[in-house]
């Protein structure tokens, strides 16, 4: 009888155990996906001949008599010969400076919660795309994000990828998006700032360290997280 006991107790452990094993190190509360565009920052054209000349129209004064003005009278200084040349000058420069294109792709979110006790670093992450019309497509679009997250705290993660749910897509409605494919969206590994490593069972780290590699090569700006496989 106490055989059969400690037998039904260590069952239970080890349900239990595998039970936590197979929870994401960090729960996803809620996720989104959206085509996006980027657009592209303006290049402004560089100065390519001296500043023209102050005349007393450009002062303080007769600028803002002008701006309040009802009838938007032209600034004399702009119908000068100096002003003439600067405006020409201008437009030469800007029809001569090549412009960065917008980017067209897809924004990713998933906000999550820190329930550790520890303050966790960096979060890798992924969606998952299962077509319904043919479920042997799969697709996993990860990430990888530098953050801060204290105990308790929740945090939306925020990716941009020209990489959609497929390699060709056309969104139009949320409706449609629910129609083609089943989603899950996963933490996949987390480090914590005392260094330790929290990571699923299912996934590799050496599958995408080079793509981390890459990725972390390039100084971090305002983004918290990059695409590995942009």
């Amino acid at each position: 009888m106490k055989i059969a006991v400690v037998i039904w107790i260590s069952f239970i452990i080890l349900a239990i155990s595998s039970l936590c094993a197979a929870q994401d190190p960090l729960p996803v509360i809620k996720s989104n996906w959206q085509p996006t565009t980027q657009k592209a920052p303006k290049v402004e054209p560089s100065q390519t001949g001296p500043a023209r000349q102050m005349m007393p129209e450009d002062t303080l004064g007769p600028r803002k008599a002008r701006e309040l003005s009802t009838v938007h009278p032209d600034n004399p200084s702009d119908l000068a010969p100096d002003g003439r040349r600067a405006v020409i000058e201008k437009n030469e420069a800007e029809a001569s400076t090549p412009q960065m294109e917008d980017v067209k792709g897809f924004t990713y979110t998933a906000t999550v919660r820190n329930d550790s006790t520890k303050t966790v670093n960096v979060i890798y992450w992924e969606y998952k795309f299962i077509e319904k019309s043919d479920p042997k497509n799969v697709v996993r679009r990860q990430f990888l994000c530098a953050v801060k997250m204290k105990k308790g705290s929740e945090l939306e993660l925020k990716a941009f990828s020209t990489l959609g749910p497929i390699e060709t897509v056309n969104v139009k409605t949320e409706a449609e998006k629910d129609k083609q494919f089943d989603e899950a969206v996963r933490v996949n590994r987390i480090e914590y700032s005392d260094d330790d490593v929290v990571q699923r069972g299912d996934w590799k780290f050496a599958d995408v360290k080079g793509a981390v590699d890459r990725v972390t090569s390039k100084p971090w700006d305002k983004d918290i997280c990059r695409p590995l496989f942009p």
